[in-house]
Protein backbone atom coordinates (compact mmCIF):
# COMPACT_ATOMS: atom_id res chain seq x y z
CA UNK A 1 0.00 0.00 0.00
CA UNK A 2 2.89 2.38 0.78
CA UNK A 3 4.38 1.69 -2.67
CA UNK A 4 1.03 2.52 -4.25
CA UNK A 5 1.25 6.15 -3.01
CA UNK A 6 4.99 6.44 -3.37
CA UNK A 7 6.06 9.89 -4.58
CA UNK A 8 2.72 11.50 -3.75
CA UNK A 9 4.22 14.08 -1.37
CA UNK A 10 6.94 15.18 -3.79
CA UNK A 11 4.54 15.54 -6.71
CA UNK A 12 1.99 17.36 -4.54
CA UNK A 13 4.66 19.80 -3.28
CA UNK A 14 5.91 20.38 -6.83
CA UNK A 15 2.40 21.15 -8.09
CA UNK A 16 1.71 23.55 -5.22
CA UNK A 17 4.92 25.43 -6.07
CA UNK A 18 3.90 25.53 -9.73
CA UNK A 19 0.48 27.02 -8.90
CA UNK A 20 2.00 29.53 -6.48
CA UNK A 21 4.50 30.67 -9.10
CA UNK A 22 1.76 31.04 -11.73
CA UNK A 23 -0.54 33.83 -10.47
CA UNK A 24 -2.46 33.88 -13.74
CA UNK A 25 -3.83 30.39 -13.00
CA UNK A 26 -5.03 31.44 -9.55
CA UNK A 27 -6.55 34.62 -10.98
CA UNK A 28 -8.54 32.81 -13.67
CA UNK A 29 -9.52 30.03 -11.27
CA UNK A 30 -10.66 32.12 -8.29
CA UNK A 31 -11.21 35.77 -9.19
CA UNK A 32 -12.80 35.52 -12.64
CA UNK A 33 -15.73 33.24 -11.59
CA UNK A 34 -16.53 35.58 -8.68
CA UNK A 35 -16.30 38.60 -10.97
CA UNK A 36 -18.63 36.95 -13.47
CA UNK A 37 -21.11 36.05 -10.72
CA UNK A 38 -21.16 39.63 -9.40
CA UNK A 39 -21.53 41.20 -12.84
CA UNK A 40 -24.21 38.77 -14.06
CA UNK A 41 -26.01 38.79 -10.71
CA UNK A 42 -26.41 42.56 -10.72
CA UNK A 43 -26.74 43.03 -14.46
CA UNK A 44 -29.38 40.45 -15.39
CA UNK A 45 -33.03 41.11 -14.60
CA UNK A 46 -35.63 38.77 -16.10
CA UNK A 47 -38.49 41.09 -15.14
CA UNK A 48 -39.58 43.08 -18.19
CA UNK A 49 -39.71 46.77 -17.22
CA UNK A 50 -39.38 50.16 -18.87
CA UNK A 51 -40.05 49.02 -22.44
CA UNK A 52 -39.16 51.79 -24.88
CA UNK A 53 -42.50 53.11 -26.12
CA UNK A 54 -43.45 55.71 -28.71
CA UNK A 55 -46.84 57.44 -28.74
CA UNK A 56 -49.01 59.01 -31.43
CA UNK A 57 -51.73 60.82 -29.46
CA UNK A 58 -54.08 62.22 -32.10
CA UNK A 59 -56.62 63.13 -29.41
CA UNK A 60 -54.48 65.11 -26.95
CA UNK A 61 -57.24 65.69 -24.41
CA UNK A 62 -57.51 64.87 -20.72
CA UNK A 63 -58.92 61.34 -21.15
CA UNK A 64 -56.08 60.31 -23.46
CA UNK A 65 -53.45 61.83 -21.14
CA UNK A 66 -54.92 59.91 -18.20
CA UNK A 67 -54.60 56.65 -20.13
CA UNK A 68 -50.96 57.41 -20.98
CA UNK A 69 -50.27 58.21 -17.31
CA UNK A 70 -51.63 54.80 -16.33
CA UNK A 71 -49.37 53.13 -18.86
CA UNK A 72 -46.32 55.03 -17.55
CA UNK A 73 -47.20 54.33 -13.91
CA UNK A 74 -47.32 50.58 -14.60
CA UNK A 75 -43.45 50.62 -14.76
CA UNK A 76 -43.71 48.46 -17.87
CA UNK A 77 -43.64 51.24 -20.46
CA UNK A 78 -41.11 54.03 -20.84
CA UNK A 79 -42.37 56.68 -23.26
CA UNK A 80 -39.31 57.99 -25.09
CA UNK A 81 -40.99 60.10 -27.75
CA UNK A 82 -44.27 61.55 -29.02
CA UNK A 83 -44.84 61.65 -32.79
CA UNK A 84 -47.35 63.40 -35.02
CA UNK A 85 -48.09 60.80 -37.71
CA UNK A 86 -48.32 57.08 -38.44
CA UNK A 87 -45.14 57.07 -40.55
CA UNK A 88 -42.90 58.19 -37.68
CA UNK A 89 -44.63 55.69 -35.39
CA UNK A 90 -43.89 52.77 -37.72
CA UNK A 91 -40.35 53.93 -38.53
CA UNK A 92 -39.36 54.05 -34.85
CA UNK A 93 -40.45 50.43 -34.36
CA UNK A 94 -38.84 49.20 -37.59
CA UNK A 95 -35.55 50.91 -36.64
CA UNK A 96 -35.62 49.22 -33.22
CA UNK A 97 -35.72 52.53 -31.32
CA UNK A 98 -39.02 51.53 -29.68
CA UNK A 99 -40.52 48.14 -28.88
CA UNK A 100 -44.11 49.37 -28.49
CA UNK A 101 -46.10 52.01 -30.37
CA UNK A 102 -49.38 53.38 -28.99
CA UNK A 103 -51.85 55.21 -31.24
CA UNK A 104 -54.77 57.01 -29.61
CA UNK A 105 -57.35 58.04 -32.26
CA UNK A 106 -58.60 61.58 -32.64
CA UNK A 107 -62.11 60.71 -31.39
CA UNK A 108 -60.97 58.84 -28.26
CA UNK A 109 -62.26 61.38 -25.72
CA UNK A 110 -65.47 62.09 -27.66
CA UNK A 111 -66.44 58.44 -27.71
CA UNK A 112 -65.80 58.04 -23.98
CA UNK A 113 -67.83 61.16 -23.15
CA UNK A 114 -70.74 59.74 -25.15
CA UNK A 115 -70.49 56.35 -23.36
CA UNK A 116 -69.22 54.63 -26.48
CA UNK A 117 -66.36 52.15 -26.82
CA UNK A 118 -63.03 53.79 -27.70
CA UNK A 119 -60.27 51.77 -29.34
CA UNK A 120 -56.54 52.20 -28.78
CA UNK A 121 -54.06 50.58 -31.19
CA UNK A 122 -50.98 49.04 -29.58
CA UNK A 123 -48.24 48.08 -32.06
CA UNK A 124 -45.80 45.56 -30.55
CA UNK A 125 -42.41 44.48 -31.88
CA UNK A 126 -42.74 40.70 -32.01
CA UNK A 127 -39.04 40.12 -32.68
CA UNK A 128 -38.57 39.87 -28.89
CA UNK A 129 -41.12 37.35 -27.63
CA UNK A 130 -40.64 38.06 -23.91
CA UNK A 131 -41.15 41.80 -24.35
CA UNK A 132 -44.11 41.22 -26.67
CA UNK A 133 -45.87 38.93 -24.20
CA UNK A 134 -45.43 41.36 -21.31
CA UNK A 135 -46.63 44.30 -23.41
CA UNK A 136 -49.78 42.44 -24.47
CA UNK A 137 -50.60 41.35 -20.92
CA UNK A 138 -50.10 44.77 -19.34
CA UNK A 139 -51.93 46.80 -22.01
CA UNK A 140 -54.87 44.37 -21.95
CA UNK A 141 -55.02 44.50 -18.14
CA UNK A 142 -54.91 48.33 -18.11
CA UNK A 143 -57.67 48.53 -20.73
CA UNK A 144 -59.85 46.11 -18.77
CA UNK A 145 -59.23 47.95 -15.50
CA UNK A 146 -60.04 51.31 -17.12
CA UNK A 147 -63.27 49.88 -18.52
CA UNK A 148 -64.32 48.42 -15.16
CA UNK A 149 -63.61 51.73 -13.44
CA UNK A 150 -65.87 53.57 -15.88
CA UNK A 151 -68.59 50.95 -15.49
CA UNK A 152 -68.58 51.43 -11.70
CA UNK A 153 -68.37 55.23 -11.82
CA UNK A 154 -70.43 56.21 -14.82
CA UNK A 155 -72.62 53.15 -15.35
CA UNK A 156 -71.23 53.04 -18.89
CA UNK A 157 -70.65 50.02 -21.05
CA UNK A 158 -67.13 48.67 -21.54
CA UNK A 159 -65.31 51.75 -22.71
CA UNK A 160 -61.60 51.26 -23.48
CA UNK A 161 -60.74 48.60 -26.04
CA UNK A 162 -56.98 48.02 -26.24
CA UNK A 163 -56.18 46.42 -29.60
CA UNK A 164 -52.68 44.89 -29.52
CA UNK A 165 -51.18 44.09 -32.91
CA UNK A 166 -48.10 41.91 -33.09
CA UNK A 167 -45.62 43.00 -35.76
CA UNK A 168 -42.84 41.03 -37.52
CA UNK A 169 -43.30 37.77 -35.56
CA UNK A 170 -47.06 37.30 -35.11
CA UNK A 171 -46.76 33.59 -34.27
CA UNK A 172 -44.11 34.26 -31.57
CA UNK A 173 -41.82 31.59 -33.03
CA UNK A 174 -38.68 31.10 -30.93
CA UNK A 175 -36.34 30.55 -33.93
CA UNK A 176 -37.41 33.93 -35.32
CA UNK A 177 -36.28 35.58 -32.10
CA UNK A 178 -33.15 33.59 -31.20
CA UNK A 179 -31.51 32.81 -34.54
CA UNK A 180 -30.89 36.37 -35.83
CA UNK A 181 -29.29 37.24 -32.48
CA UNK A 182 -27.39 33.96 -32.40
CA UNK A 183 -25.73 34.99 -35.67
CA UNK A 184 -23.75 37.68 -33.83
CA UNK A 185 -22.56 35.22 -31.16
CA UNK A 186 -21.55 32.55 -33.67
CA UNK A 187 -19.59 34.98 -35.83
CA UNK A 188 -17.81 36.37 -32.76
CA UNK A 189 -16.98 32.84 -31.65
CA UNK A 190 -15.60 31.69 -35.00
CA UNK A 191 -13.53 34.75 -35.93
CA UNK A 192 -12.12 35.48 -32.46
CA UNK A 193 -11.06 31.91 -31.75
CA UNK A 194 -9.63 31.30 -35.21
CA UNK A 195 -7.53 34.47 -35.18
CA UNK A 196 -6.31 34.11 -31.61
CA UNK A 197 -5.48 30.42 -31.99
CA UNK A 198 -3.70 30.95 -35.30
CA UNK A 199 -1.24 33.47 -33.84
CA UNK A 200 -0.86 31.75 -30.45
CA UNK A 201 -0.19 28.43 -32.22
CA UNK A 202 2.65 30.05 -34.14
CA UNK A 203 3.97 31.50 -30.87
CA UNK A 204 4.08 28.05 -29.32
CA UNK A 205 5.85 26.58 -32.35
CA UNK A 206 8.28 29.50 -32.63
CA UNK A 207 7.32 30.20 -36.26
CA UNK A 208 5.97 33.70 -35.49
CA UNK A 209 9.47 34.91 -34.58
CA UNK A 210 10.71 33.53 -37.89
CA UNK A 211 8.11 35.63 -39.72
CA UNK A 212 9.22 38.72 -37.77
CA UNK A 213 12.78 38.50 -39.18
CA UNK A 214 11.62 38.14 -42.80
CA UNK A 215 11.28 41.18 -45.15
CA UNK A 216 7.47 41.08 -44.62
CA UNK A 217 6.22 44.44 -43.28
CA UNK A 218 4.19 44.43 -40.03
CA UNK A 219 0.92 45.60 -41.62
CA UNK A 220 1.35 43.16 -44.49
CA UNK A 221 1.87 40.37 -41.97
CA UNK A 222 -1.17 41.47 -39.94
CA UNK A 223 -3.58 41.73 -42.88
CA UNK A 224 -2.19 38.55 -44.39
CA UNK A 225 -3.18 36.86 -41.13
CA UNK A 226 -6.61 38.53 -40.90
CA UNK A 227 -8.08 38.38 -44.39
CA UNK A 228 -8.33 34.55 -44.71
CA UNK A 229 -10.31 34.49 -41.45
CA UNK A 230 -12.46 37.37 -42.69
CA UNK A 231 -13.34 35.20 -45.69
CA UNK A 232 -14.11 32.27 -43.36
CA UNK A 233 -16.31 34.50 -41.19
CA UNK A 234 -18.18 35.80 -44.24
CA UNK A 235 -18.68 32.24 -45.51
CA UNK A 236 -19.97 31.30 -42.06
CA UNK A 237 -22.48 34.17 -42.29
CA UNK A 238 -23.74 32.88 -45.65
CA UNK A 239 -24.14 29.36 -44.24
CA UNK A 240 -26.00 30.64 -41.16
CA UNK A 241 -28.40 32.68 -43.28
CA UNK A 242 -29.02 29.73 -45.62
CA UNK A 243 -29.79 27.36 -42.74
CA UNK A 244 -31.90 30.01 -41.02
CA UNK A 245 -34.04 30.55 -44.10
CA UNK A 246 -34.46 27.04 -45.49
CA UNK A 247 -34.04 24.75 -42.46
CA UNK A 248 -35.61 26.82 -39.67
CA UNK A 249 -38.03 28.68 -41.97
CA UNK A 250 -37.14 32.15 -40.64
CA UNK A 251 -38.29 34.72 -43.23
CA UNK A 252 -35.77 37.37 -44.26
CA UNK A 253 -37.80 40.53 -44.86
CA UNK A 254 -34.94 42.94 -45.56
CA UNK A 255 -32.13 43.29 -48.07
CA UNK A 256 -29.44 40.62 -47.69
CA UNK A 257 -26.86 42.84 -49.42
CA UNK A 258 -27.31 45.52 -46.74
CA UNK A 259 -26.86 42.83 -44.08
CA UNK A 260 -23.65 41.68 -45.76
CA UNK A 261 -22.37 45.26 -45.98
CA UNK A 262 -23.08 45.94 -42.29
CA UNK A 263 -21.56 42.57 -41.30
CA UNK A 264 -18.07 43.53 -42.52
CA UNK A 265 -17.28 45.97 -39.68
CA UNK A 266 -18.55 43.46 -37.12
CA UNK A 267 -16.24 40.81 -38.55
CA UNK A 268 -13.33 43.26 -38.35
CA UNK A 269 -14.22 43.96 -34.70
CA UNK A 270 -14.21 40.24 -33.92
CA UNK A 271 -10.91 39.69 -35.75
CA UNK A 272 -9.35 42.62 -33.90
CA UNK A 273 -10.46 41.14 -30.58
CA UNK A 274 -8.75 37.90 -31.60
CA UNK A 275 -5.52 39.83 -32.33
CA UNK A 276 -5.72 41.57 -28.94
CA UNK A 277 -6.30 38.24 -27.20
CA UNK A 278 -3.34 36.68 -28.97
CA UNK A 279 -1.10 39.61 -28.00
CA UNK A 280 -1.69 38.81 -24.32
CA UNK A 281 -1.92 35.02 -24.42
CA UNK A 282 1.13 32.76 -24.56
CA UNK A 283 -0.74 29.47 -24.88
CA UNK A 284 -3.98 28.22 -26.39
CA UNK A 285 -5.52 27.53 -22.97
CA UNK A 286 -4.81 31.11 -21.91
CA UNK A 287 -6.32 32.34 -25.19
CA UNK A 288 -9.52 30.40 -24.43
CA UNK A 289 -9.79 31.99 -20.98
CA UNK A 290 -9.25 35.50 -22.31
CA UNK A 291 -11.66 34.96 -25.20
CA UNK A 292 -14.44 33.88 -22.83
CA UNK A 293 -14.11 37.23 -21.06
CA UNK A 294 -15.42 38.82 -24.27
CA UNK A 295 -18.10 36.20 -24.97
CA UNK A 296 -20.05 36.48 -21.70
CA UNK A 297 -20.78 40.22 -21.99
CA UNK A 298 -21.72 39.70 -25.64
CA UNK A 299 -24.24 37.04 -24.66
CA UNK A 300 -25.79 38.61 -21.56
CA UNK A 301 -25.47 42.38 -22.05
CA UNK A 302 -26.11 42.76 -25.78
CA UNK A 303 -29.87 42.16 -25.74
CA UNK A 304 -29.51 38.66 -27.18
CA UNK A 305 -31.29 36.96 -24.24
CA UNK A 306 -32.39 39.75 -21.89
CA UNK A 307 -33.69 43.16 -23.02
CA UNK A 308 -31.12 45.89 -22.44
CA UNK A 309 -33.82 48.22 -21.07
CA UNK A 310 -34.19 46.06 -17.95
CA UNK A 311 -30.52 46.37 -16.97
CA UNK A 312 -29.27 48.73 -14.24
CA UNK A 313 -28.05 52.04 -15.63
CA UNK A 314 -24.32 51.22 -15.36
CA UNK A 315 -24.70 47.96 -17.31
CA UNK A 316 -27.01 49.63 -19.83
CA UNK A 317 -24.22 52.15 -20.48
CA UNK A 318 -21.65 49.33 -20.75
CA UNK A 319 -23.85 47.62 -23.37
CA UNK A 320 -23.15 50.53 -25.75
CA UNK A 321 -19.48 49.45 -25.78
CA UNK A 322 -20.33 45.86 -26.76
CA UNK A 323 -20.24 45.41 -30.57
CA UNK A 324 -22.80 42.59 -30.48
CA UNK A 325 -25.44 45.05 -29.20
CA UNK A 326 -25.35 46.92 -32.50
CA UNK A 327 -25.03 43.87 -34.71
CA UNK A 328 -27.96 42.08 -33.05
CA UNK A 329 -30.14 45.12 -33.71
CA UNK A 330 -28.94 45.02 -37.34
CA UNK A 331 -29.67 41.31 -37.84
CA UNK A 332 -33.07 41.44 -36.16
CA UNK A 333 -33.88 44.69 -37.94
CA UNK A 334 -33.09 43.43 -41.44
CA UNK A 335 -34.20 39.81 -41.04
CA UNK A 336 -37.38 40.29 -38.99
CA UNK A 337 -38.46 43.93 -39.29
CA UNK A 338 -37.39 44.56 -42.90
CA UNK A 339 -35.35 47.58 -41.85
CA UNK A 340 -33.20 49.39 -44.38
CA UNK A 341 -30.00 51.39 -44.30
CA UNK A 342 -31.94 54.54 -43.35
CA UNK A 343 -33.09 52.81 -40.14
CA UNK A 344 -29.79 51.15 -39.19
CA UNK A 345 -27.10 53.56 -40.35
CA UNK A 346 -26.28 54.63 -36.77
CA UNK A 347 -25.65 51.01 -35.73
CA UNK A 348 -23.50 50.50 -38.81
CA UNK A 349 -21.56 53.70 -38.13
CA UNK A 350 -20.93 52.61 -34.52
CA UNK A 351 -19.59 49.25 -35.73
CA UNK A 352 -17.34 50.88 -38.32
CA UNK A 353 -15.96 53.21 -35.62
CA UNK A 354 -15.38 50.32 -33.20
CA UNK A 355 -13.84 48.19 -35.92
CA UNK A 356 -11.44 50.98 -36.94
CA UNK A 357 -10.39 51.73 -33.35
CA UNK A 358 -9.90 48.09 -32.35
CA UNK A 359 -8.07 47.31 -35.59
CA UNK A 360 -5.68 50.21 -35.00
CA UNK A 361 -5.05 49.09 -31.41
CA UNK A 362 -4.51 45.50 -32.54
CA UNK A 363 -2.18 46.64 -35.34
CA UNK A 364 -0.17 48.79 -32.90
CA UNK A 365 0.29 45.91 -30.46
CA UNK A 366 1.16 43.56 -33.28
CA UNK A 367 3.65 46.04 -34.70
CA UNK A 368 5.27 46.52 -31.27
CA UNK A 369 5.83 42.77 -31.09
CA UNK A 370 7.55 42.91 -34.48
CA UNK A 371 9.81 45.76 -33.32
CA UNK A 372 10.64 43.96 -30.05
CA UNK A 373 11.47 40.85 -31.99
Amino acid sequence: MRNFFRGFGAVFYKEVLHVRRDPATLFFSLVIPLLQMVVLGFGIDTNIRQINTIVFNADGRRESRELLDRLKNSDTFHIIRYVENDGDLNDAIIAGKARVGIKIPVDYSDRLLHNMSAQVLVLIDGSDSSVAGQAINVTTAIGLDESLRRVLQDRASFAVDMRPKMLFNPDSRSPNFFLPGLTAILLLNVTTFLTAFSIVREKERGTLEQLFVTPVRPMGLLFGKLLPYLAIGFSELCLILTFMRFVFQVPIHGNVLILAFLSLPYLFVSLSIGILVSSKANSQSEAIQLAFLTFLPSIFFSGYIFPRETMPVIFYVISYFIPASYYINITRGIILRGAGLSHLWLDGLALYAMGSILLLIAARRFQNKVIMA
